[in-house]
């Protein structure tokens, strides 16, 4: 029994579209990770980007749990003295760039380095439906219908 070791050249990506209107920030993320980094292909390789391309439309209408939306706060800092900056998911999405916290989500469930920086690359999040990547025919994934937690209740 031979392991096999996937080549650049054996790559074969897809192009997957997710509609994100009413799902779990969290589960979403962590299903686009998968995604991005090919763990649900029999071919993955740890070395090698053989992960998707990844469309998410609706970015603006994500769920978060419990008190996220108003008590969770994502911080940068400016680099000079004392510039330690915040702001809460809810001045996010309410903002000019709600697709930020779906993009914060899913990179920081990945790995740090080159490779997943590469991979990230093959992220796409649009916070209306209309996107410019239908020459692709990605295929549709209901993430939102897989479980039922992954969807808001009540």
């Amino acid at each position: 029994m031979k392991t096999h070791s996937t080549k650049v050249a054996e790559v074969e990506k897809k192009w997957i579209l997710i509609d994100a209107e009413g799902v779990v920030v969290g589960r979403l993320a962590a299903f686009i990770a998968n995604r991005l980094r090919g763990k649900h292909k029999p071919t993955y390789t740890p070395h090698i980007d053989d992960g998707d391309n990844v469309i998410i439309i609706n970015a603006d209408k994500v769920v978060l749990t419990g008190k996220k939306y108003q008590s969770k706060k994502y911080y940068w800092h400016t680099g000079y003295p004392g510039g330690i900056k915040e702001r809460t998911a809810r001045q996010l999405i309410e903002g000019r760039f709600p697709e930020r916290v779906l993009e914060k989500a899913v990179q920081r469930m990945m790995p740090g380095g080159p490779l997943s920086r590469a991979q990230l690359r093959n992220l796409r999040v649009y916070a209306s439906a209309e996107h410019p990547h239908d020459g692709q025919t990605p295929e549709v994934v209901d993430v939102k219908g897989m479980n039922a937690k992954n969807a808001r209740r009540g």
